[in-house]
């Protein structure tokens, strides 16, 4: 597989996105489409917003697709990549986690998820931890 990265900057700032990360949150465009815009070629344009509020958006990528670096500090010195994993209640359904998480089971085996991994909240998933849909048929409320 091809490890694909591309860059786009506004002189000051360079955003780093990695398409084979992407778990297409669309975080980045809700939160700042002046800059992300899937529907416009190239679909980041750096342009658009100030570098702090790129930055800002860019912290907010669960999957660390994006991320970036002030070009004044980049040098010769290894960018280091930041993102956050964001985890989400749904409404009366399960504990949604956006990123990459390893989930360790009773048996201490480590099993990489990555994109969305729904959590069961109710108690009735035959395959717990996760979510199998249960929670409808319990009547789960929360």
């Amino acid at each position: 597989m091809k490890d694909i990265t591309k860059k786009y900057t506004n002189g000051e700032v360079t955003i780093v996105w990695k398409p084979d990360t992407c778990i297409h949150s669309a975080i980045c465009f809700k939160g700042l489409g002046e800059v992300f815009d899937p529907q416009k070629r190239p679909w980041i344009t750096p342009e658009g917003a100030s570098t702090e509020r790129i930055i800002d958006q860019v912290k907010k990528c669960p999957s660390g697709a994006l991320s970036y670096y002030l070009n004044a500090d980049a040098g010769d010195r290894p960018v280091k990549v930041e993102s956050e994993t964001i985890v989400e209640t749904s409404p009366n359904g399960p504990l949604l986690v956006y990123g990459n998480v390893t989930v360790k089971d009773a048996l201490g085996v480590l099993t990489k998820k990555n994109n969305v991994t729904a959590f069961c909240r109710c108690g009735a998933s035959q395959n717990k931890p996760y979510c199998d849909g249960s929670h409808r048929k319990a009547g789960f409320q929360g």
